[in-house]
């Protein structure tokens, strides 16, 4: 099973940059694409349904112009929604209904065979760079989100988490950071939410599989020409349950592919 993310920011934008001749031609099982900023009348038909990806799903946000995700199927999931969904939580969370409003969240579930069945969601985790209220609202966010895990655990032992995490994990995932320790992105008290989905026993599976690859990033900043020089960020992956682990196969950095202040990562599954 092949998967593929990227934050293409703004779907719109990069199907004038070929995108739609990539994605057909990618030979990926589900796409999963984060920063859509779209609403569904902003959508003409070729955005919900392609000849090699006839099963499209958008969770778009409230706001116009604002985040949103999409995942492009080769074949028709079991169960798609959108958002946490609230009736997995044992107790209640005050700000689901604003996290959800943002539209960051896609859960599809995919049956392996008979008797296993994958959990795949894709998230678009909030930025903590604007503000103190936008930090906690990313911090309450991964918090809801860890819980949700532990809700899905019952239902599957066989879970991938990909999406844009909008935090660079340890110092080998960015060009510089000693320069970005106190920059949102790279605070050690958003890492440690990776540090706690880690000891949940999830699998960075680039890292798994490159222990020690440096230089590798998926993210640069437009401002400064950065992706010429390659002075980026990892904060795009894939993450899975210990379950899966002995079925990675593969998982990828596409930095050659343009589009997007982000690249696409990728992730194979002996399945």
């Amino acid at each position: 099973m092949k998967l593929c993310s990227w934050n293409v920011n703004g779907i719109r934008a990069v199907a004038q940059k070929g995108f739609f001749e990539w994605l057909n031609n990618s030979g990926f099982d589900v796409v999963c694409l984060q920063e859509t900023k779209a609403q569904p009348d902003q959508l003409e038909p070729k955005f919900l349904s392609q000849l090699q990806y006839p099963y499209v799903s958008f969770n778009s946000a409230e706001r116009k112009g604002y985040s949103g995700v999409a995942n492009y199927f080769r074949n028709e999931p079991q169960i798609i929604k959108h958002g946490f969904d609230v009736d997995l939580f044992s107790k209640p969370q005050k700000l689901l209904k604003d996290f959800n409003s943002e539209g960051r969240i896609i859960e599809s579930h995919h049956k392996l065979n008979d008797k296993k069945l994958l959990i795949l969601l894709n998230i678009y985790f909030p930025n903590g760079g604007s503000g103190e209220e936008r930090l906690k609202f990313k911090l309450e966010f991964y918090e809801a989100f860890l819980d949700y895990l532990k809700a899905l655990e019952k239902i599957s032992p066989y879970i991938a988490v990909t999406g844009d995490y909008n935090t660079a994990h340890h110092e080998i995932d960015l060009a510089r950071p000693k320069e970005n320790i106190n920059i949102s992105g790279f605070m050690p008290i958003e890492r440690e939410y990776l540090d706690r989905l880690q000891q949940m026993g999830y699998i960075d599976t680039f890292r798994y599989l490159n222990p020690a690859k440096k230089d590798s990033y998926t993210w640069w900043s437009f401002r400064t020409a950065a992706r010429k020089r390659n002075v980026g960020w990892r904060i795009d992956y894939f993450f899975v349950s210990s379950a899966l682990k002995s079925i990675i196969s593969d998982a990828k950095i596409l930095d050659d592919v343009m589009g997007s202040d982000h690249c696409p990562v990728t992730l194979e599954l002996k399945i």
